[in-house]
């Protein structure tokens, strides 16, 4: 058969025109090898990956097609190797920057890659008869803009259509966004031919299937997302684990992007890989997911105790006394160990979709790290903070408040570092405009300014920093997401005050307020 190449005008990768499926119906090896292959090309090189790279907004580009990195100016947070050298997105549906510690090795598209590249070196090696003939035609005619061109092109040999269209790609005489047709030379060993691409899909599906389990659930990857160490789990599976620790559960690296994964793309690759590959096990695989989540609690799910602020990384030490409260705890203490902790909406004002309610919007949910009962039934409760949430809804459970709630989230790093180099490269303001000054400082030097702060506290004595105290809650942290945290934990000013952290949503705004803090609380002394 005949293999024929026909250039398209350029067209990005989100406009190529691959052929449709129904859901639950996979790619034919044979009738649909064009497709299945352009799966595993980078549409940059259009060969098949080598190395891959999978970006943080869920696209894969082989390593050396990586765009020549640039430096970009204030930037001190996160103070981490690579995150001041990017690349600017070479694919024009993000065209965003993307840092060069964001761009590691994507570990399982690597390995799946290397069990496509083993399977198909086998089918090359195979003398087992028929071969086929793929030949592009030899005097094709291109035509673009009412022009017409003659390419020359070559003949490939292989064992079906799938394998030559392989080979066709990695001698890189198949551009990614060119569509082939094929034509058979004769009609002898058609049946065969497709015997042939039915096997090498076969062994390609049973060589790929364990690089595509989970490492987490060992199940089939659903909705797979890669961290920025080169990792990919399910997306539920991640969040859950990201819930209990900020590390990558394979590598125990820090994961920097948020627990919730609310705004972090899937891995685009592995995805279609999936969906063309083996579209009836990821179906069933999703089914089994949400059967599982059937059985939850329900909507309202999350228990409050209404009463004080906690906050994210920090210890809360509570006296639990009351009896619909006792209850509550030891119902979490059966179950996940956590509930949400709020204050009183002491001022009455309207809580969002709450209205005037009782209690504030946001809140902490805590997880119990230890818990002793006294004789009279009190209960001494040691918790730690895990993250934060806003209520959507609430109602009543044998006398204490249940909730449904959504995680608060910071926005991602790239915005984090864009609004520092934004507010630090500004024009220089006036010696009594504080606001403006504050705005212009490095996150870096808001951190600084905190932890100064304490050192000079801590030499005036100030009760706050008394040594039981620091060896409850720490000593202050050198982290620029955990300090603003930490210092509202123990500082002596209002709670409405260090609610403000709780609405805040990048670790650079939570520095600001604690600098207003830290300024009010200079001014008064002196």
């Amino acid at each position: 058969m005949d293999i024929l190449a026909q250039d398209t005008d350029f067209m990005n990768e989100d406009e190529v025109v691959v052929e449709e499926k129904p859901h639950n119906s996979g790619l034919a090896a044979h009738d649909q090898a064009r497709a299945l292959v352009r799966l595993i090309q980078c549409p940059q090189c259009s060969k098949p990956y080598t190395t891959p790279v999978t970006l943080p907004c869920g696209n894969s580009i082989c390593r050396t097609c990586l765009p020549q990195h640039h430096i970009r100016e204030h930037i001190t947070y996160p103070d981490l190797p690579g995150r001041r050298q990017a690349i600017a997105c070479p694919y024009p549906t993000c065209a965003e920057d993307h840092t060069e510690a964001e761009c590691c090795i994507d570990v399982t598209l690597s390995k799946v890659m290397e069990s496509i590249a083993t399977v198909v070196a086998k089918q090359n090696s195979s003398d087992e008869a028929p071969h086929d003939t793929l030949k592009e035609q030899q005097d094709h005619t291109i035509v673009r803009h009412d022009s017409t061109t003659e390419k020359p092109l070559t003949r490939i040999t292989a064992r079906g259509r799938l394998v030559a269209t392989y080979n066709l790609a990695a001698a890189g005489r198949l551009p990614y966004d060119t569509d082939v047709f094929y034509e058979e030379v004769g009609n002898d060993h058609e049946d065969d031919n497709n015997s042939l691409d039915v096997e090498t899909m076969a062994e390609l599906l049973e060589s790929t299937h364990k690089e595509l389990d989970c490492q987490v659930c060992y199940n089939l990857m659903l909705d797979p997302v890669t961290t920025h160490c080169g990792h990919t789990l399910c997306r539920k599976c991640l969040v859950r684990t990201l819930d209990h620790s900020l590390h990558c559960p394979v590598c125990r690296r820090k994961v920097l992007i948020p627990p919730s994964l609310q705004s972090h793309p899937s891995n685009k690759t592995l995805n279609q890989l999936l969906f063309g590959l083996c579209p009836d096990a990821v179906a069933s695989r999703a089914e089994a997911v949400l059967l599982e989540e059937s059985g939850s609690l329900g909507e309202l799910d999350t228990p409050l105790f209404v009463v004080t602020l906690g906050f994210p990384g920090c210890p809360t030490f509570l006296r639990i006394f009351e009896p619909r409260y006792r209850l509550m705890l030891r119902r979490a203490m059966q179950g996940n160990r956590t509930f949400g902790i709020v204050m009183h909406n002491h001022s009455g004002t309207s809580q969002g979709v709450l209205g005037h309610s009782q209690f504030v919007e946001y809140g902490t949910l805590l997880r119990i790290q230890h818990a002793q009962q006294m004789p009279d039934g009190t209960s001494i409760v040691e918790t730690r903070g895990v993250s934060r949430f806003r209520i959507k809804r609430s109602g009543l459970l044998d006398g204490y408040i249940v909730s449904s709630v959504e995680r608060v989230e910071d926005v991602p790093l790239a915005e984090e570092e864009r609004l520092e180099a934004e507010e630090a490269s500004r024009e220089p303001v006036a010696e009594n405009d504080a606001e403006g000054q504050l705005d212009r400082m490095s996150t870096r030097e808001l951190l600084m300014l905190g932890l100064e702060f304490i050192i000079r506290m801590q030499a005036r004595s100030a009760p706050w920093l008394h040594e039981r105290i620091l060896q409850a809650y720490g000593g202050p942290p050198d982290d620029p997401a955990i300090f603003p945290y930490w210092f509202a934990s123990i500082l002596p000013i209002s709670e409405e005050a260090k609610y403000q952290l709780l609405k805040a949503t990048s670790v650079r705004q939570r520095l600001k307020i604690t600098a207003k803090w830290i300024k009010m609380i200079e001014c008064q002394r002196w």
